[in-house]
């Protein structure tokens, strides 16, 4: 089990995603996000299973050149949604 926190390992983010990889399904989830925010239960699930069970709260870091810092995971989120890089991790 891993930590809760901590991202997804490739085989969990391949699960997490497989739903998400026709570019359509990815865009609606996407689209959630943008019209609901982080509140809406939906994405706060989708969080939270992506997460093994917990949000991370505060800054999140990432591996990105030129954009290493997100104020928050909602941030996080939905920069991967607007450069529909889905598979980003921190």
């Amino acid at each position: 089990a891993q930590q809760p926190g901590t991202p997804l390992s490739d085989q969990e983010y391949h699960q997490f995603f497989k739903f998400l990889r026709i570019t359509i399904q990815a865009r609606t989830a996407c689209h959630l996000r943008e019209l609901y925010g982080c509140k809406n239960s939906l994405v706060q699930r989708l969080d939270e299973y992506e997460n093994h069970g917990v949000v991370p709260s505060g800054p999140v870091c990432s591996e990105l050149p030129g954009n290493p810092f997100f104020h928050n995971f909602c941030t996080f989120s939905l920069y991967r949604c607007i450069m529909k890089n889905y598979f980003l991790k921190v």
